[in-house]
């Protein structure tokens, strides 16, 4: 074997310079096998015990979602998972608490994809009586409604994903019982996610969600004068 030296490590015959990992093959892939061995055991431990829990599990565990925040984009961040629930074989139903006069670009895009894979049920009437004027009755009918609708259809198992939109709303305005609202969601099969949108959610709804994201504004078109825009808004 021919070696000489160079005033640098020794180059035997058959290796090439360059990188240290190319001098000595054998012994760089030694030392990064120890690297792999020894680099962060605290992290490798937290990948293999991640596993672990992972394989632990249970898949199809339904979750309780909540959107809520005085900022744009409930609904919408509702539709979109409920545009994405389709998508993976998973059939959906939307309750709307107080949507029903005005007709929205979400309807006709959930009677395209069709009713067995996404329905949508407005059950208000486009607007409810709040500050310094007593409720409708006929607002409280149609939320009980709405709720009783809502919270059969989760506990038939119908469907997969349950979205009750604009729920927060009618919970804080009194025209439906927070408590009892989470109770029955809290319990209901364990396979059905729901989504709950609207602003000021109940503590205990808080509480018993497996997601809750708050919506901030930080700036919104009406400031400027803008109106309402098709296809974007409604």
């Amino acid at each position: 074997m021919i070696e000489r030296s160079c005033g640098r490590a020794a180059v035997r015959h058959g290796e090439r310079k360059g990188a240290a990992g190319k001098l000595f093959p054998e012994k760089a892939m030694r030392h990064r096998s120890a690297a792999h061995r020894l680099t962060f055991p605290g992290a490798a431990a937290t990948i293999v015990n991640l596993a672990a829990e992972r394989r632990r599990m249970p898949e199809g565990k339904g979750l309780l979602i909540v959107y809520t925040g005085p900022g744009k984009g409930k609904t919408t961040c509702a539709l979109g998972t409920a545009f994405r629930a389709v998508g993976q074989g998973l059939r959906v139903l939307m309750v709307q608490f107080i949507k029903g006069s005005w007709h929205y670009g979400e309807l006709d895009a959930a009677k395209m994809l069709g009713d067995d894979k996404f329905e949508i049920r407005p059950m208000g009437r486009g607007f409810v009586k709040v500050g310094g004027a007593d409720t409708d009755p006929e607002d409280i009918r149609l939320s009980e409604e709405a709720w009783e609708y809502g919270r059969e259809q989760i506990y038939s198992e119908k469907y997969d994903l349950v979205v009750l939109d604009e729920i927060n709303y009618v919970i804080s305005y009194k025209m439906l019982d927070g408590e009892r609202v989470a109770e029955a969601l809290a319990k209901r099969p364990e396979r059905i996610h729901v989504i709950c949108t609207g602003r000021n959610a109940h503590p205990k709804l808080v509480e018993a969600a497996d997601l809750v994201t708050e919506m901030r504004e930080v700036k919104h078109p009406y400031t400027k004068g803008i109106l309402a825009q098709r296809g974007i808004d409604y």
